[in-house]
């Protein structure tokens, strides 16, 4: 933090102490999310696009330490989505290209509820990239986005690619 200091010599009094205050507020804001129980949430599942219609379907599950009473996970889309949609319960719409699920309680090494997706697109694409990824945790730490952030490629022809 002194070298920060130091490198705002002849700036400011205000200036310097409003770029302190905000290195502090980033500081503890990470300290407080170290603190929260950790989980390795992971997510699992199949993608299959054909024609203007594309199902997702997909299990998340927490490695622990520690059991995550709910959690949300989105689904973010490179086309976009027709303007009705019948969503799992559970799950809303996040924008053009995007819904989240809750995932239910992940209890320690366990899984949520099974969340199955039929998505229609606004118009027939003869690819769609998938990314699957957490967008709450439950206020748990998650060290390991490996097995949570997936991005796949279907392809127009009906078949199943699994992450």
């Amino acid at each position: 933090m002194a070298g920060l200091l130091a490198l705002g010599a002849g700036v400011p009094g205000s200036v310097q102490a409003s770029a302190h205050a905000s290195v502090q507020a980033s500081v503890q804001a990470s300290a407080r999310v170290a603190d929260g129980p950790e989980a390795d949430v992971a997510y699992h599942g199949r993608v299959a696009l054909s024609g203007a219609r594309l199902r997702i379907w997909l299990v998340p599950e927490n490695d622990g330490p520690a059991a995550v009473p709910n959690a949300t996970l989105r689904v973010l889309l490179s086309a976009e989505l027709a303007d009705r949609q019948q969503l799992a319960e559970g799950c809303a719409r996040a924008g053009s290209r995007e819904v989240v699920c809750e995932t239910g309680p992940l209890p320690l090494h366990g899984r949520g509820r099974h969340i199955a997706l039929l998505l229609d697109l606004r118009e027939r694409a003869p690819e769609v990239a998938v990314r699957v990824d957490t967008w709450w945790d439950g206020g748990a730490t998650d060290r390991n986005h490996s097995n949570d952030e997936h991005v796949v490629l279907a392809l127009d022809t009906g078949d199943t690619y699994a992450f």
